[in-house]
């Protein structure tokens, strides 16, 4: 019987199941790109809208305040007006009035202009046609006075600060227009303009301060808005005071600070356009209203604008004015937009910030796209991998076996098969030999590395008993004992793993059973002439070669067992050596010995050193380690804080019933510059008045305690330029240690700024 077609089958086989396997893995990364894209995009646009909304918060709080402080200077202006004018109600005014004023050939009062300089005191305008009776004037010169002594202090913020009496009299200080008082039209009237009309009764039944529209300075080109609040003295109205505000700056911040992706909208409640990026108001040109305004755009806006902005601005002030109250963040569906939205406190304006959907959906899209990209290149790689391993380790064995299979089917069982290829029956030919030589050098191997483990031991107890008596001297000659205290207490936690990982290698060895391969050769040996004809027709040959396989795997298994654990031992020898070294350094001139660390690997060094202690406990480890950049540190500084930190989680959790004791592990990123390693526990808890105290030196809650571990640890951390941090919600709520590590030491930090 042949087995030619075999190979071939085998072949097919291993295409087809690539096929079938890249087929799977394609839909599963395409459904895994859609599924991402749709969470990131649903993760950027609540990001998105919630710094909308927060830039807003931010910027109303910084643009309000010079309305807030205005409507707070009419306030103190309002009592000083109010202490002035019942002041004079008791003087006559006459003398300074005539001193200060002079009736003008025109009909007007105005400043006397033989003493007046408008850039140092108030200008005074009466139209034609007041009577100044004595109740006039002595208005008037309380007016005079407050504003002497308010206008100039306020000048810094706002542009002019006035005081208008009923009769269409005005009294301001305004040194940019120092001579206006002097130059205005006799006929010139404030009867009818916004800001006077803004403090009458009528205008404003609750007699609180108005923000009248903008409006533009002809001379300067430049747009204000003026506030008016009204003073009522015993039930009469008396004045109202006012306030010019320049409004340039306050548009160029509306249209140039925004975040990237976005544009910023001020407006009024009554449609009032204010500010918008590419739709800026002609100079001369009355404010442009998104409500009714039926001008063309090119006769308001200088760049013209066009219909569909307009529609889109009055779009967004519909949606705007349409709210429900104490909703800030709305969704235009119409033009894929979200828009956040802001009253700044003072005249009532809407601040709005406009974000097109558009850009949320490329930075989610650009996400995906180097998923699926990522997905497929890791696809066709895995594909060439498997498809690599198929061909050399089992087509190509196969091909060979079949090939011994059929001369043994045809008769001829002297097979000579090279040692050299991967053939069961060239295996097996060389069997017993390589078997008894391999077990003959690992039983060598064993014997030694055990004898090396116990002098590597015996070596390393007397170098730390003569390091322990030399430290414990150093303490006493130079009053550090906490040093040689530290060390014990860190060495303790290491030395128990040593002597664990050693008994743990001990019992393997001792438990090797290679007595069967003694029977086994025994049994070879006694077939030696019919060997072919033994192990395939006979029952007990038949079972040899798995029983050889089965001893092989097994062989291997121990060897990997007894080198891990000797590899343990080596570890915590070296750790051992190391905080034996760092305390000597600590104890002489303290130095620091950085270097790259990755935390997820001494993380696991340092479950590792615990872990036979955690196997007797019963305490099942949770691991959540993510992947973060390698971090410049000291190694075994941070590993000794680790241990530190589980071995006394694992004594926490002592009260708690076998099977039920969790302990967790996390490392996280924090930021650019700090990671996070925290070390969690199911047990006792502490107590919130013991979270301030268990870092003291000395402090423990178990009796065995010496209260030295987490001092020394806390101690590391700050060496390090970190924290370590506890958390608990109280007893029998369990307990949580945060270590934060920077990932670049202070020193080199500042190296790196510099």
């Amino acid at each position: 019987m042949r087995h030619a077609p075999f190979p071939k089958a085998q072949g097919s086989l291993a295409r087809s199941t690539l096929i079938k396997m890249g087929v799977r893995i394609a839909v599963i990364i395409t459904l895994a790109t859609v599924f991402s894209y749709l969470h990131i995009f649903r993760s950027f646009r609540t990001e998105a809208l919630a710094q909308m909304e927060g830039y807003l918060s931010e910027r109303s709080q910084r643009e309000q305040v010079r309305f807030i402080l205005a409507q707070d200077n009419h306030t103190i202006i309002k009592k000083a007006l109010t202490e002035r004018l019942r002041a004079w109600s008791q003087q006559d005014p006459a003398p300074l009035f005539d001193s200060l004023f002079a009736r003008l050939p025109d009909g007007t009062i105005r400043n006397d202009p033989r003493i007046f300089d408008g850039t140092k005191m108030p200008g005074v305008f009466v139209p034609r046609g007041v009577t100044a009776d004595t109740d006039f004037r002595r208005r008037l010169l309380a007016a005079y006075e407050v504003v002497a002594q308010y206008g100039p202090a306020y000048h810094v913020r706002f542009t002019n600060t006035g005081v208008m009496l009923p009769e269409g009299v005005l009294v301001g200080y305004w040194p940019e227009g120092a001579t206006w008082f002097q130059d205005v039209a006799a006929d010139f009237s404030l009867l009818e303009l916004e800001y006077f009309t803004l403090g009458l009764p009528e205008k404003n039944p609750r007699r609180e301060s108005v923000w009248t529209g903008i409006f533009e300075d002809t001379p300067s080109k430049t747009w204000m808005v003026t506030v008016s609040t009204p003073l009522d003295v015993d039930g009469r109205h008396v004045a109202t005071i006012s306030h010019d505000m320049l409004l340039d700056e306050l548009m160029r911040r509306t249209i140039g600070d925004h975040p990237p992706g976005t544009y910023n909208i001020l407006f009024r409640d009554d449609g009032q356009l204010i500010a918008h990026p590419d739709l800026r108001v002609k100079s001369g040109v009355e404010p442009y209203n998104i409500q009714n305004d039926a001008r063309k755009p090119e006769e308001v806006f200088e760049q013209g604008g066009t219909v569909e902005q307009l529609a889109h601005l009055r779009g967004i002030f519909e949606r705007v004015r349409a709210r429900p109250s104490g909703q800030n963040v709305l969704e235009l569906s119409e033009y894929g937009e979200y828009i956040a939205v802001v009253r700044l406190k003072g005249p009532g304006w809407n601040l709005v910030t406009v974000r097109p959907e558009h850009v949320v959906s490329a930075q989610a899209f650009a996400v995906a796209r180097y998923v699926l990209m990522f997905g497929l290149v890791s696809l066709l790689m895995e594909l060439g991998i498997m498809y690599w391993v198929l061909k050399q380790q089992i087509t190509q064995p196969l091909l060979a076996f079949t090939q011994a299979t059929d001369q043994v089917a045809a008769g001829d069982f002297k097979v000579t098969l090279a040692s050299s290829r991967d053939d069961e029956l060239g295996r097996l030919a060389n069997a017993f030999q390589l078997m008894a030589q391999e077990v003959q050098h690992r039983e060598e191997a064993l014997r030694q590395a055990n004898e090396g483990l116990e002098k590597r031991v015996a070596e390393r107890t007397r170098e730390l008993q003569d390091v322990h008596r030399q430290l414990v001297e150093t303490a006493r000659q130079v009053g550090r004992a906490e040093v040689a205290t530290n060390v014990l207490h860190n060495v303790g936690n290491v030395l128990n793993s040593v002597h664990t990982s050693a008994l743990l290698a001990r019992e393997r060895l001792a438990g090797l059973k290679l007595e069967g391969v003694e029977r086994l050769g025994t049994l070879f040996e006694a077939h030696r002439d019919e060997l072919a004809t033994f192990l395939t027709q006979d029952e007990r040959g038949r079972n040899a070669v798995p029983y050889l396989c089965q001893l092989g795997r097994h062989l291997v298994e121990e060897r990997q067992t007894l080198q891990q654990l000797l590899d343990d031992v080596g570890k915590h020898t070296e750790h051992i050596g190391a905080i034996v070294k760092l305390q000597q350094r600590y104890a002489r001139t303290p130095q620091q010995m950085y270097e790259p660390v990755q935390l997820a690997e001494l993380v696991e060094d340092a479950l590792r050193i615990n872990q036979a202690a955690l196997g007797r406990h019963h305490v099942t480890v949770e691991r959540n380690l993510a992947d973060v950049p390698v971090i410049t540190t000291e190694r075994h500084k941070v590993l000794m804080i680790l241990v530190n930190l589980i071995s006394n989680a694992k004594y926490a959790m002592d009260v708690v019933p076998e099977g039920q004791r969790r302990l967790g592990v996390r490392l996280e990123q924090l930021d650019a510059k700090h990671v996070r390693i925290e070390v969690r526990d199911n047990g006792v808890g502490i107590a919130p008045e013991m979270l301030t105290r268990i870092f003291q030196h000395g402090f423990t809650t178990r009796e065995e305690g010496n209260g030295f571990g987490l001092h020394s640890s806390a101690l590391a951390a700050q060496e390090l330029g970190g924290t370590l941090r506890a958390y608990s919600e109280g007893p029998g709520q369990g307990a949580t240690f945060m270590l934060e590590l920077p990932t670049v030491p202070g020193k080199q930090a500042a190296q790196a700024s510099a």
